[in-house]
């Protein structure tokens, strides 16, 4: 038996809010520019300055440095795709990233999970990212899974079966595909043209997309940009994620930071659509802060970056992960995780870009806390409410009540409110009292939920032959791994 998984709600973009003028924009991009033909880009890849070399950029093949010309840089970037579809198991899963709405993303990787049975904080496993994607499966808000936490019981295989875990877990789209050898990409594209059923399907309503990080400052992974050049060959949709620290591996600057971790991104977008023109990439910008007293690290910082990005993407006219998160820095639950929801929530309905939220995880996405989702899913339910189209079908409707009761009435009697008064959504996690009348916890009564739906909620599996077919994928998988890295 399985349970029916519920429609996803995406937030509408009806109120998002432009940090920055066209002047603003082509400011930027040109700087980009700059960066790529004067300072250049590190690729540590012999594939990658082959096809740059190829395409008349300036190779530096002993020093792995690349100079792009603008012009080069802008004719590649005018064949990738301004939108596409990223599949899901049934077709009302797709998500349409057009610039029209942001579909919420799970956050990821973490490396630590509070159990949600003995309350201990501990590694996390293959197990785990399995019951975040049933959970989620059941969450309306949550549209994009990201595994949350890393398959650490598979070591050099763990993206293979964070891909495998999520792929079976859902019915929603996955996040795939990572930096990992080359050789073992292959696999990740095998899964996912065996779950799209067809390599055209593939190409279609890809049921995963590839998150590929750059280095800071101004440098790229070897296997991060193989892989990468895999996934688009096959047609999987690839996001450059750049991820600069200011003060340490950025300039202690906003636009700088920005600046150069757009030039990270275009760069190896440049790359896919020289290698295979049409390729759906799509751009992201995390920047940071170096804590000026320790060194750590600090996510949440506030200046505009976030929604900047956003509309630094949308001027390569490509889409957009980012622009809003919910995750922070948070060490626990509490009120600084709170707060960290709250703000994040409502950036997203002001400046989030086609994925973003990135939900459930705190200490700077490294702990996974299994209640956090369920209060995350809840917070964004309240912005997905407050964001709906209004009904002015109903404005005579409520007129008429309002002539009907006059000056000094009430409407507590009139049936218009016993019809309407349930339209409003409150939280189930809030206001809710113990036997005693108590007010409860509203994490306490989240956890409950939890356990609730990981008890009970059991998608659709996929059929049998294809279960069997991804089991004999990560068998192979594991033969090649062994081969690559030994015991």
């Amino acid at each position: 038996m399985y349970t029916k998984t519920p429609d996803v709600l995406a937030i509408p973009s009806i109120l998002c809010g432009e940090v920055l003028s066209k002047a603003d924009l082509e400011l930027l991009k040109d700087k980009t520019l700059t960066l790529l033909t004067e300072v250049g880009m590190h690729f540590p890849s012999r594939q990658a300055l082959e096809i740059f070399s190829d395409h008349g950029a300036d190779v530096d093949l002993k020093n792995e440095i690349v100079k792009i010309p603008p012009e080069l840089v802008l004719k590649a970037m005018s064949t990738a795709p301004a939108s596409f579809v990223l599949g899901g198991r049934e077709e009302r899963f797709d998500l349409l990233l057009d610039g029209s709405c942001s579909y919420l993303s799970t956050d990821g990787t973490g490396v630590h999970v509070i159990d949600p049975e003995t309350r201990e904080k501990r590694s996390s496993c293959k197990a785990d990212v399995a019951m975040m994607a049933r959970v989620c499966d059941a969450l309306p808000l949550v549209s994009f899974y990201w595994p949350m936490v890393s398959a650490k019981d598979f070591g050099q295989t763990a993206s293979l079966h964070q891909c495998h875990a999520g792929l079976t877990n859902t019915l929603k789209h996955v996040r795939g595909g990572t930096t990992m050898h080359p050789k073992l990409a292959k696999y990740v594209v095998e899964m996912a043209t065996v779950v799209a059923g067809s390599s055209e399907t593939l190409v279609q309503r890809p049921p995963i997309n590839a998150n590929i990080c750059t280095i800071s400052p101004l440098s790229h992974d070897k296997h991060g940009i193989e892989s990468a050049l895999v996934y688009a060959e096959a047609g999987i949709p690839i996001c450059f994620m750049a991820m600069p620290t200011m003060g340490s591996t950025a300039p202690a600057s906003p636009l700088g930071a920005l600046v150069m971790g757009d030039a990270e991104v275009i760069s190896a977008m440049t790359l896919i659509q020289l290698a295979y023109p049409g390729a759906p990439v799509f751009h992201a910008i995390f920047t940071s802060l170096m804590d000026p007293r320790t060194g750590g690290y600090i996510s949440e910082v506030p200046t505009a970056s976030y929604p900047m990005a956003r509309q630094l993407a949308r001027a390569w006219n490509v889409p957009c992960l980012g622009g809003a998160r919910v995750s922070g820095d948070a060490p626990t639950l509490g009120w600084q995780s709170g707060y960290e929801v709250g703000f994040g929530s409502a950036m997203t309905a002001l400046a989030g870009g086609d994925v973003c939220g990135l939900m459930g995880l705190v200490n700077s996405a490294t702990t996974l806390y299994p209640e956090e989702v369920i209060l995350d899913n809840d917070a964004y339910h309240h912005i997905y409410e407050l964001l709906k189209t209004n009904n002015f079908d109903q404005l005579d409707s409520d007129l008429e009540q309002i002539m009907e009761v006059g000056q000094r009435g009430h409407f507590l009697a009139q049936k218009h409110t016993r019809k309407h008064i349930r339209d409003f959504r409150l939280s189930p996690l809030q206001r809710q009292r113990d036997s005693q009348g108590k007010p409860r916890d509203a994490r306490e009564v989240a956890l409950e939920k939890f356990k609730d739906i990981e008890a009970n909620h059991h998608p659709q599996p996929l059929p049998p032959e294809v279960l069997k077919e991804l089991d004999k994928v990560i068998q192979s998988a594991e033969g090649e791994a062994e081969n690559l890295f030994g015991n």
